[in-house]
């Protein structure tokens, strides 16, 4: 498609002088530099879900913005990835004169909805309905800081945490962490682990999408850019796997995005300790920020220093088509956000999930 200075791609026919100034455009921006804003994030996407696109803005001959997006039926539009990507948005050169209603018009879109869109996005954000925060680990100043902090703000946690972390080396076996491991039996160990608690606790099971699996095994075993690459860091006891993660890093963020582990080793937290695990080893690699992502957790209340917010909303073209967009996705937005903005009833709706995972599972 072309629409005078804006034109839109598959992923995969973006030239490499496109794809040299969208990472130095992300270099650029005060943003943290999440691996899910990179090129190679909207290749894979692309791989695996063909209705990707990629508006590019020029100035001339000189690209100056892009916008990652799917298009679906009736011109519905969505963010990269919708439901499963942590950071999404437009990434345009500083004091660009773009408007959201151009660009959509470009793209053919009637609506474009979004459910983790990062702060500085001033193109989409008049249009969010809800903010959320995104929790983060800041090991900028290293990983003895880090424990420092933790100490002064948490106490009980860190001691309790590194305890549990002792005996599991004593009970199960000597302890190894890898940061970065290649090996697929552990990747589709991690998997496991992770769809049975989706179904454990009553949730839809991501991984039953296979264009969610195909991303996951293309980033871990592909993706290996500076500034995206799968980074897939487990915890061994007695050379047994008790716990794991699969996520994006680049050179200064690791984006957390599915962490799991073996039930069985529960009474351990070895989840927890993974955590503090990639923390010590994300510092030591240089990078200085963990992205937890957006939703309330136990585990993250414990272990973050900071947040970050992102954002939920869609723009939608004045017609028919936004009115059916909207209502095919507000009400549900909207009860989400009710029971997430409030702790307690929070608390009673995982409660009733779990109950309903069992029973389902019996």
């Amino acid at each position: 498609m072309n629409s005078g200075r804006i034109r839109v791609l598959e992923p995969e026919d973006l030239g490499e002088g496109e794809r040299e100034r969208w990472r130095a455009l992300r270099a650029a921006s005060t943003a943290p530099r999440n691996p899910f804003m990179e090129p190679e994030f909207a290749d894979a996407v692309g791989r695996v879900r063909p209705r990707t696109r990629v508006a590019v803005v020029y100035e001339g001959r000189e690209p100056v913005g892009f916008l990652p997006h799917e298009r679906g039926p009736l011109g519905r539009g969505q963010a990269l990835a919708y439901g499963v990507c942590d950071a999404q948005g437009a990434v345009l050169s500083p004091g660009l004169r773009l408007d959201a209603a151009e660009l959509m018009r470009a793209c053919s879109l009637s609506s474009f909805a979004f459910d983790n869109l990062e702060a500085e996005q001033g193109l989409f954000t008049r249009y969010a309905a809800a903010e959320y925060a995104s929790y983060v680990i800041d090991v900028e100043k290293g990983y003895e800081t880090y424990e420092s902090v933790l100490r002064a703000q948490s106490p009980k946690f860190l001691r309790t945490t590194l305890a549990k972390e002792r005996r599991l080396g004593r009970q199960a076996g000597p302890l190894r962490f890898v940061f970065d491991e290649r090996d697929p039996a552990a990747l589709r160990t991690l998997m496991a682990w992770k769809s049975a608690q989706y179904r454990r606790t009553g949730r839809r099971d991501r991984f039953a999408q296979q264009w969610i699996t195909r991303l996951v095994h293309r980033l871990a075993t592909e993706t290996r850019a500076p500034d995206c690459s799968g980074a897939l860091s487990v915890l061994y006891a007695g050379g047994r796997p008790v716990a794991a993660h699969f996520g994006l890093r680049s050179t200064t963020v690791l984006a957390c995005w599915f962490p799991a582990y073996d039930p069985a080793f529960a009474k351990y937290s070895p989840g927890l300790v993974l955590h503090l695990r990639m923390a010590e080893a994300a510092a030591a690699e240089g990078i200085g920020l963990l992205d937890l992502g957006r939703g309330a957790a136990e585990y993250k209340d414990s272990l973050r220093t900071g947040e970050l917010p992102v954002y939920e909303g869609a723009w939608t073209r004045p017609w028919a088509g936004a009115a059916l967009h909207w209502l095919s996705r507000e009400p549900s937005r909207r009860a989400h956000h009710f029971v997430r903005s409030r702790p307690r009833l929070a608390s009673a709706a995982n409660r009733a999930l779990r109950s309903a995972g069992r029973i389902r599972g019996r």
